[in-house]
């Protein structure tokens, strides 16, 4: 296959430059959960930047994406705020869910992040409903649901693959394949393919190199613009490296010492930022973008920091429903 031409500097420099973003953003996260400023688990994507930034290139303010566990890329990529996301992350009261959320549930339905999801898969109905609400609405917006092939064993992909077909929603399933479900490979735990899966409901995929930018942009471009134009569903498969563990703090004793020395060789952002140098952007330029969003990401952590924390009893609104006595439910009852 002839690979896609690389678009002009300025568009692929604000690719790497969001690709860039998400990476200095999960270092900086990973340094706090450290420090134990971060509470709960956190899943980083890094090594996997390609993915969300190539398909956020081919979508529109309208469209809606949900994420999984791993999902801080989709939410930056998608345009979530960055003092938002970090506040969120650190447990404060201005966060984008007000601290409840957390790395997991990170969500922000004004720019159509629709959630990230702890559970397995579980994003995929999420935005199933969506698609079918941007069908019904008419509004020419797609959904776009991120997944990682450990959830290719989910009985809940194979029903959304089926449901999106039959009703030919504008939906894109794009499965990040990095080889692992949670401390196993794969192909331990499933045996078919995502494009297998895709041929028997009978739904167009491609798969690509999920670790270049261009390539992965160059598929979104297609894949969207034929969901939007009602040609039904589509999958994209994008091949790529997790660096980190499955969680942080997680050792990886089952991988390979000369896997995981390895792991940096094919880093999304190295490459793009050759092709970059390639194309005579100068050192100096990829230095600044560099230094200002260290810069921004460091702006971040600081106003996390000075933020407040949730006040407890407030928590509770809109989380739990008090309950009420079996007396005055009977007298509810019996004046109605």
């Amino acid at each position: 296959m002839t690979p896609p031409p690389s678009p002009d500097p300025k568009t692929l420099l604000g690719l790497y430059g969001a690709m860039l973003t998400i990476r200095l953003a999960e270092e900086r996260l990973q340094a706090l959960f450290a420090d134990g400023e971060v509470p709960g688990f956190i899943h980083l994507s890094i090594g996997q930047e390609a993915v969300p930034v190539g398909i956020a290139a081919a979508l529109k303010p309208d469209d809606t994406v949900a994420s999984n566990h791993r999902g801080h890329g989709h939410a930056l990529a998608k345009g979530v705020d960055l003092d938002g996301l970090f506040a969120e992350l650190m447990g404060r009261d201005n966060g984008l869910c007000r601290g409840r959320g957390g790395s997991m549930h990170v969500a922000d339905l004004t720019v159509g992040m629709l959630g990230a999801n702890g559970i397995v898969g579980a994003g995929l109905p999420i935005t199933l409903g969506s698609a079918l609400a941007h069908q019904v609405k008419d509004n020419g917006a797609v959904a776009v649901a991120f997944f990682g092939d450990g959830a290719l064993a989910e009985g809940v992909l194979h029903e959304c693959l089926n449901l999106a077909a039959l009703w030919k929603l504008p939906m894109l399933f794009v499965c990040e394949n990095n080889g692992w479900s949670e401390f196993s490979p794969t192909e331990r735990q499933m045996k078919a393919e995502i494009k297998a899966l895709a041929k028997a409901f009978s739904i167009s995929q491609q798969q690509v190199d999920g670790n270049d930018i261009v390539a992965v942009a160059a598929a979104a471009k297609t894949a969207v613009a034929a969901a939007r134009s009602g040609k039904g569903p589509r999958v994209v498969e994008c091949i790529t490296t997790r660096v980190r563990g499955h969680f942080e703090g997680d050792r990886q004793d089952y991988r390979a010492n000369e896997e995981l020395a390895g792991l940096k060789t094919n880093d999304p952002i190295e490459r793009c930022r050759v092709r970059l140098r390639n194309l005579g952007v100068e050192i100096e330029r990829l230095t600044a973008v560099e230094t200002e969003i260290r810069e921004r990401v460091e702006r971040a952590v600081v106003a996390a920091r000075a933020a407040p924390d949730p006040d407890f009893a407030k928590a509770l609104a809109e989380v739990y429903t008090l309950p009420t006595s079996p007396r005055s439910s009977a007298n509810s009852s019996a004046e109605a």
